[in-house]
């Protein structure tokens, strides 16, 4: 396995050396606190291995036999030539033709593979940002708005206002322009506040696009079906990639050299994923936890998906084992404050985290004692190793936000525990900390290594809008849900439940819708950090914006208390091959 992690790395990152792929290490998971998860779904270390026996795994394709290496640099070497070649091609088309120029770096986006065409793309729209786009091709200047504010540039909503009646509302005869009405659609999920124009585009291209469905093909029912449910900007481009791949038709040349390097992208990532979570599996059977506080979930799958969803870019396999870790603490420790412990004892523990002095612990309660100390062994090894890396040692500021986490869990179990709840904007400040989207962050931010100074760090603790408004969008969304945790019967409060509590005589669906409609205003200051000046790394802002993605995927509950489109990722990512 070892031989193969290196081999894989070296595909996608070639200068990175083989000692600089290191073992998996005793750390922690964590997440944004995971509260509505299905009996039926444990996602545990049986489960995870199972997905990499399969016989319809790509594993096939890279066995791990002693020419495995031989094989990887062979795909290397084919691959390699594959993506030059398309770089040329990107260049190539841009130049000729600026609008098929946007169309190949939407499909290479779509298909989730634009980490290989970085330098590209921006060269790309650095030069359309000097392109007035033809005014009466609403697709045109819809993908032109959309794919630059997505690059960071700011580009206003006024650049619609050809396409609307003297009275400001959208002409009627749009309606016949599916393409452009898509596009329109997928331009407005980039609104921030206060821009009007984009909430009209949205709810006109939105009622026109459903208004088509009926006297639509099969095939073009489908392609406005995904866009209507899983629109670009808020979806995974992991998740729609093989939706995509699929549905893409065309007879330009580059659309199938385009598929011919996604199809090996896939395989090759796959491959990768896998041998990331055998990593996983192993660290967390070896940490000895789930035996010992067999209260707590077992479930290191679910809760590397979250890396893997946030840290797209294959370079970045250490970090997600890395990140992992700690996300599975944030879940133990939610478990404990919302299952388990009793209020004294939540209390104690987390005067204990304050505090954060290993050896005056004697007054927990055994399985506090164990998860504490696992706790500790897990922040001093991911501290030492950003220390050795990026020579910063970031051991105080985690103990911190571990320490703010436990905190938030505790204001929550008093609340509780008391029988009242409180207003719906202190429960959602609050929920903003116990989500756990902090915690995630700041790991990474760390572990990323990048732009990493005093006056940053420090930014943190006013907790930025690329965390703040991410954690809400989570918290909101969790609180939509009404499935119960699995095995649990421990208090849980929601936003909805707060808001009807304060609101006597609201409806519980008045109260979803304007949860729902809290959801929307989180995006629209997500989306002005994107063109925001901010001292974060690219890799961190997508990193926070894919965590928002990832969310209704990990909160989205059936009948059945089921988490349909989370099993249909997880199989996508990890089970299924794709054929041309």
């Amino acid at each position: 396995m070892a031989s193969s992690s290196r081999a894989l790395l070296r595909i996608f990152n070639p200068q990175i050396a083989p000692n600089r792929i290191s073992h998996v290490s005793h750390s922690n998971h964590i997440q944004p606190t995971p509260r509505k998860q299905p009996t039926s779904q444990k996602w545990g270390i049986a489960q995870d291995l199972s997905l990499l026996s399969s016989s319809s795994t790509p594993i096939e394709l890279f066995n791990y036999e002693t020419n495995l290496t031989k094989t990887m640099d062979d795909i290397f070497v084919q691959h390699s030539q594959k993506l030059e070649l398309f770089r040329h091609v990107l260049r190539n088309v841009a130049r000729l033709d600026a609008l098929e120029g946007l169309n190949v770096i939407d499909a290479v986006q779509r298909l989730g593979i634009d980490y290989h065409f970085q330098q590209e793309i921006d060269e790309i729209l650095h030069k359309q940002m000097n392109i007035v786009s033809a005014h009466d091709d609403l697709h045109e200047v819809a993908l032109h708005f959309r794919l630059l504010r997505q690059q960071g540039y700011f580009v206003p909503d006024d650049v619609f206002n050809n396409f609307k009646e003297s009275n400001g509302m959208f002409k009627k005869a749009l309606g016949e322009d599916i393409k452009g009405l898509m596009s329109l659609y997928e331009a407005s999920q980039l609104g921030t506040e206060a821009e009007d124009t984009l909430v009209e585009a949205e709810k006109f291209s939105g009622h026109m696009l459903k208004t088509s469905l009926s006297h639509l093909d099969h095939h073009q029912a489908r392609i406005v079906g995904n866009t209507l449910e899983n629109p670009h900007h808020k979806t995974l481009a992991s998740f729609m990639a093989r939706k995509f791949f699929v549905t893409s038709q065309g007879t330009n040349t580059w659309l199938n050299l385009l598929k011919e390097v996604a199809k090996t992208d896939f395989s090759m990532v796959q491959s990768l994923h896998q041998n990331e979570i055998v990593q996983i599996s192993k660290w967390w059977k070896e940490l000895g936890l789930a035996k010992e506080l067999k209260f707590a979930r077992d479930q290191p799958l679910k809760w590397y998906i979250w890396p893997m969803a946030c840290l797209t870019d294959p370079k970045l396999s250490e970090e997600r084992v890395e990140l992992t870790k700690p996300i599975s603490f944030i879940y133990l420790i939610d478990d404990i404050f919302d299952v388990y412990g009793t209020l004294d004892e939540l209390i104690l523990f987390t005067e204990a985290v304050n505090r954060w002095d290993i050896t005056a612990i004697d007054h927990l309660p055994d399985y506090m004692k164990i998860c504490f100390k696992a706790l500790d062994d897990i922040t001093n090894e991911i501290s030492c190793k950003v220390n050795k890396r990026h020579g910063w040692n970031p051991l105080q500021y985690l103990k911190k936000m571990w320490a703010s986490l436990c905190n938030a869990f505790l204001v929550e179990a008093k609340w509780f525990a008391s029988g009242q709840l409180p207003k719906s904007e202190e429960y959602l400040k609050n929920g903003i900390v116990s989500s756990g989207v902090n915690v995630i962050l700041v790991h990474f931010l760390f572990l990323l290594g990048q732009n990493i100074t005093k006056q940053n760090v420090e930014l943190l603790n006013d907790t930025p809008a690329i965390i703040s408004s991410t954690s809400a969008i989570l918290r909101l969304w969790d609180d939509l849900g009404s499935a119960k945790d699995e095995n649990q019967d421990g208090n849980d409060g929601s936003y909805v439940r707060c808001y009807l509590e304060e609101h006597q005589g609201c409806s519980i669906e008045e109260a979803r819708e304007k949860t729902i409609n809290m959801i929307s205003d989180e995006w629209k200051k997500l989306n002005r950090e994107l063109f925001s000046p901010n001292p974060f790394p690219a890799t961190f802002t997508s990193a926070s914006l894919n965590l928002a993605r990832m969310v209704p995927l990990m909160y989205s509950y059936d009948g059945n208390q089921c988490l349909p489109s989370l099993k249909e990722f997880v199989k996508s990512m990890l089970h299924e091959t794709v054929s041309m």
